[in-house]
């Protein structure tokens, strides 16, 4: 199997992770939940520790039409805060990207968004719940691929600013 980009930018970046595989199934379009059923299944983890990538576009209600967009990380079972990723953002408001505008961005396919190695660098916030584990998952570019690291890792890497993004 030939690294994904984020695989080869954590490599490229000398940061300690593990590469997690496992069969996507075909059927299944809820891509975290799958993700979070096979980790704490195989690994024993909990299901906070499964972190997904979400693609917002930041110019929502600015006169900045542009499609700026960013990329909020959160555990899976959680629901991301538009009011609060807008905030983190320090933009007014913020809606969720449009599917091609993801894949145009970062390169990947939905269900395998990955925090590292986009082919556009955007302005990323982590949850702030990220810090209160020693090893975060996260998707590794493709659907069926995970990485594990250290959330410090993470942040560092993608350059993040850590944050409450949680809705609740």
């Amino acid at each position: 199997m030939a690294p994904t980009p984020a695989i080869a930018a954590l490599e490229a970046a000398g940061v300690e992770h593990v590469v997690h595989q496992y069969k996507h199934d075909r059927k299944n379009s809820d891509f975290g939940a799958e993700a979070v059923a096979v980790m704490v299944e195989r690994l024993g983890v909990a299901p906070a520790q499964i972190f997904k990538t979400l693609v917002v576009d930041l110019s929502a209600g600015s006169r900045d039409r542009a499609g700026r967009l960013g990329v909020a990380v959160l555990p899976v079972p959680q629901q991301l805060s538009l009011k609060a990723v807008a905030k983190a953002f320090g933009v007014p408001k913020a809606v969720m990207a449009q599917p091609a505008a993801v894949t145009r961005a970062t390169g990947y396919v939905l269900g395998g968004v990955s925090p590292v190695g986009a082919k556009t660098a955007l302005p990323t916030v982590v949850d702030s719940s990220a810090l209160e584990w020693d090893r975060v998952l996260a998707s590794a570019g493709k659907r069926g691929l995970e990485i594990e690291l250290a959330p410090a890792d993470l942040v560092a890497v993608t350059g993040a600013a850590v944050t409450g993004i949680v809705a609740g």
